[in-house]
């Protein structure tokens, strides 16, 4: 008799175990296929399932918990917390207080998951109110409430409540500090706080490696990273990795990230899904398209945002066939598209002027997949009416879209007008753009040229005049190119790069040449009021021609350079490149702030449709 009782026992422990692995894996459908098949379930089997309905939030998942819980014989605190959590992750404040109101045992752990789902869900009064109620505090309860202001961004009344936290020795605590003070783009005082840590988890340096990143300090973020490598008592998680790779991503620092990848392939990181894919996005945001590919077939396991990297990559790059073939075999393989997906599409058929098809994208993600639009999907579709020449159709959807366009939206309306000298709508835009941000130079960059382009220079002193009152700081064009490890950065007209008398004979002959094989330089890219032969000779020393001349007399021959913009490339250059890369018989690859131009032979892969 002993011996069954110990056998059944065994037996138990061995089911909720088997639920529990499948639940820590994300694996719902597998943790209810273990349950069903548990032939004696105890509360903790239950609980166990219970918690990974909570988790796994979405339309029917509270229904599946309460359905659960109902089952439960003996329900117990953690059933009780654990049904409470599912309340709150679903949004059901209301069912939540019900639950809490009747619930017959509260243990510390109720009240906690009371205050912090009331503070996540905006019920900040509230929650103050039942923290004042609780009975008994732990550490957890304050780590709730300062978690709960810097959600709102109330960084005073979140610093407030972390000086008056009776215990400070608590990883947690400061880290919501740090987090929120990066999130509101306070650097420094973000950094006081972590300085002053009297201990830090690996969540600790996390807040810090991303805060950098969010900030636009991705070298600070890389260097942190090299610091927690090296430091014996944290080792970096997916997480990190995911962070560090997108700096790498924003500086274009391929070789970092190559070594980053190395560094993974020796940890048991390498079979992380999160890892593979940030590795994916990290190569095709770099222009290392096959390197990508290469990792993305190999990976053993993908979920949709593998998938949405890897499209996303295609449509970056100009493969929109290659893009939409992926996009086929994803539905093939049973990964449903999700809203990121379709971004992802819409933007391939940017890329190639599928305007026809990117519509019927469009409709097709609502009636058969019942996504409905966001506002990124509607800045696609008006830049993919915009590339087509249809800008009062692009008009008509930017003034249809059921909430406030995004900035973006009047940005491509406005880049369009320069193109098809279309003043009226140009100045439409820009006056919206001006009117939603007052500094945003690039409203008043853009109208100036197309006043330029136009010869209305009265219109364009204008423009300036109104720059200068609004104290708007124009944000320089610049050009970069990392040859052996080091990046070089050059503007236009450049006077400090220490090699540019080799540059300036490099391009010298260069021109000669192009202009040999019937190059002329397109003088509406030489937005200044002097005369042709000074606006040929300024062109000619844009920074993005610096850039590739110094990279040509820098590398071997036939070595690919890969040239990177901060604003969009000129058009004049993009043309010189084509010519260049058949003078001197190497692929240029050119990345501005929206898609990679693979310049070969003569041609380019955008087919000069940007």
């Amino acid at each position: 008799m002993a011996l069954r009782s110990s056998i059944l026992a065994v037996a138990r422990r061995l089911n909720t175990a088997a639920v529990v692995a499948a639940i820590r894996s994300g694996d719902l459908a597998g943790a209810e296929v273990a349950f069903a098949s548990t032939r004696v379930k105890t509360t903790a089997t239950y609980n166990c399932l219970l918690a990974g309905y909570a988790r796994a939030t979405g339309p029917g998942r509270l229904a599946d918990a309460r359905h659960l819980f109902d089952r439960i014989p003996q329900p117990d605190a953690v059933s009780y917390n654990t049904l409470l959590s599912c309340h709150f992750a679903n949004g059901d404040v209301d069912g939540a207080r019900r639950l809490f109101s009747e619930m017959p045992m509260r243990d510390v752990t109720s009240w906690n998951t009371m205050v912090s789902g009331l503070s996540k869900n905006g019920a900040l009064e509230e929650a103050k109110a039942v923290f004042q109620g609780m009975p008994v505090r732990n550490a957890v309860s304050w780590n709730a409430m300062v978690a709960g202001f810097v959600c709102f961004g109330d960084m005073a009344a979140a610093e407030e409540w972390f000086r008056n936290a009776p215990v400070k020795e608590n990883a947690v605590l400061w880290t919501a500090m740090v987090s929120g003070y990066m999130d509101e783009g306070n650097v420094q005082k973000a950094m006081e706080f972590f300085e002053a840590m009297p201990v830090r988890n690996l969540v600790s340096w996390n807040a810090i490696v991303s805060g950098y990143v969010k900030n636009s300090r991705a070298s600070d973020a890389l260097r942190v990273f090299k610091t927690m490598v090296d430091n014996d008592t944290v080792q970096p998680n997916a997480s990190t990795i995911s962070s560090v790779l997108l700096g790498c991503s924003n500086l274009s620092a391929v070789e970092f990230g190559r070594q980053i990848h190395q560094w993974c392939m020796k940890l048991p990181l390498s079979k992380s899904a999160t890892v593979s894919t940030s590795l994916v996005s990290m190569y095709c945001k770099c222009g290392n398209l096959d390197d990508a590919c290469k990792l993305f077939d190999d990976m053993h396991r993908r979920d949709v945002v593998a998938w949405n990297a890897m499209i996303s990559g295609y449509a970056r790059h100009g493969h929109e066939g290659k893009a939409m073939k992926l996009f086929g075999k994803m539905k093939d393989e049973g990964v449903r598209p999700d809203w990121i997906t379709f971004v992802a599409v819409l933007t391939a058929c940017i890329h190639t002027g599928l305007c026809d098809f990117g519509m019927r994208c469009f409709e097709t993600m609502q009636k058969v997949y019942g996504i409905e639009p966001r506002v990124d999907h509607y800045s696609c579709m008006v830049d993919l009416l915009c590339r087509a020449g249809l800008l009062e159709r692009a008009v008509n959807m930017i003034r249809s879209m059921p909430f406030e366009p995004h900035l973006s939206a009047y940005g491509t309306l406005l880049t369009a007008c320069r193109i098809y000298k279309n003043l009226e709508f140009a100045e439409f835009a820009a006056g919206k753009l001006i009117e939603q941000d007052p500094q945003n130079a690039g409203a008043y960059v853009q109208l100036a040229n197309i006043y330029a382009i136009t010869n209305r220079w009265a219109d364009v002193s204008r423009v300036r005049r109104w720059m200068k009152d609004n104290a708007v700081v124009k944000t320089p064009g610049y050009s970069w190119i990392e040859i052996k490890g080091v990046r070089h950065e050059f503007r236009s007209n450049d006077r400090l790069h220490p090699q540019l008398d080799l540059i300036h004979d490099k391009l010298d002959r260069l021109e000669e040449l192009m202009k040999a094989m019937g190059y002329t330089p397109d003088l509406d890219f030489a937005l200044h009021d002097v005369e042709e032969r000074l606006k040929a000779q300024m062109l000619m020393r844009h920074s993005e021609k610096l850039a590739i001349a110094f990279g040509l007399i820098s590398s071997p021959p036939g070595m690919s350079l890969r040239i990177f913009k901060n604003l969009r490339v000129c058009g004049d250059c993009h043309n010189a490149a084509k010519f260049i890369s058949k003078i001197e018989d190497r692929e240029i690859i050119l990345r501005d702030t929206t898609r990679f131009h693979h310049f070969r032979g003569g041609s380019c892969s955008c087919g000069d449709y940007w």
